[in-house]
């Protein structure tokens, strides 16, 4: 077989082997799930995620995860635990135990510990008769039998299973909670995410400069003006301040091919009319639906009552993140 072959075959038979476990684990959904789900939904404290070696990576990850979506959270690594954190735990806390076999020794000393605090303990094990399963309150099982890497060895097959399971928890309480978008974007100011549900059109072109010429302004006047605004672009207003075209670095290039005399060339004569333009009150990312629908990089703002208030260009969206 060639290294090639050798590559395909085995990563195929890793995700085939994956896809089962997590259909096993789809199927292992019932009451003591639900149970689960709800306790710790009326729970009073925070939950605190457990595990040892692989385990307590995704646990790691389940808080993350759980934060996010309005489950306050915290992780506890099971071999800290016994050496003084304990003491993160506080009365009303439930706690999350991630173990694949449900018998390694740090498990066998965390859980009377545990037990002893008063905490309810759930555990999330592959085997409901092991150890943690036994003296758990709760059991999600991640019915695993077979590891995907070829010695049945390292942690894989598991660990998605943990993960997945850690994630059908941790959206069931999202639902729960009646988690919205809004509350989603509090959570994730900073990220890309966040702020395609908060981000405004007013937050973001007010930095720019706001290059402006009249109607009857010349073709000098025009190029001075969209060159030191350095927008690439500049609105054409008439006398009253409306709104009445675009002169783009395009237009200009445009007017150049054609050749023909510049003298006396008024920037009536250059504009588009009926520009592009977005509310000032609009969010961020409809800017970004309405460039990349029209191919252009600028849209004109306006106010509720259409006055011409500045650019939104689309390097302001790419510094934010949005692209």
């Amino acid at each position: 077989m060639t290294s090639k072959a050798l590559i395909t075959k085995t990563a195929q038979r890793t995700l085939d082997i994956e896809i089962d476990a997590l259909q096993a684990l789809k199927d292992s959904i019932d009451d003591n799930f639900e149970r689960c789900v709800e306790a710790v939904f009326r729970c009073e404290g925070r939950l605190v995620v457990t595990g040892i070696g692989k385990s307590a990576l995704v646990g790691q990850k389940i808080v993350a995860t759980l934060n996010s979506t309005g489950t306050p959270a915290l992780f506890m690594h099971a071999a800290d635990a016994i050496h003084g954190d304990l003491g993160m735990i506080q009365s009303g806390d439930f706690v999350l135990c991630l173990s694949k076999s449900g018998e390694t020794p740090e498990i066998r000393v965390l859980v009377p510990l545990l037990k002893n605090l008063g905490n309810p303990i759930i555990g999330m094990v592959s085997q409901a008769d092991s150890y943690l399963g036994r003296h758990a309150h709760y059991v999600l099982l991640t019915p695993v039998n077979q590891e995907a890497d070829p010695n049945n060895l390292a942690p894989t097959a598991s660990t998605t299973a943990q993960i997945a399971l850690g994630d059908a928890l941790a959206t069931s309480l999202l639902a729960l909670r009646g988690f919205s978008p809004q509350d989603f974007a509090q959570f994730h100011p900073g990220g890309a995410l966040g702020k395609q549900l908060y981000l405004r059109v007013s937050d973001l072109y007010p930095q720019n400069e706001r290059p402006a010429v009249q109607l009857d302004d010349s073709l000098q006047r025009t190029i001075l003006e969209m060159t030191s605004k350095r927008l690439g672009a500049t609105a054409v207003l008439d006398e009253s301040s409306r709104l009445r075209g675009i002169i783009t670095d395009g237009d200009l290039r445009r007017m150049l091919e054609r050749g023909n005399g510049f003298d006396g060339l008024q920037a009536k004569a250059i504009m588009s009319p009926n520009p592009r333009c977005i509310s000032s009150d609009a969010m961020a990312v409809k800017a970004l639906q309405i460039m990349r629908k029209n191919s252009i990089t600028q849209l004109i703002v306006v106010d509720k009552q259409n006055q011409y208030l500045g650019f939104v260009h689309l390097h302001d969206l790419i510094r934010e993140g949005l692209i």
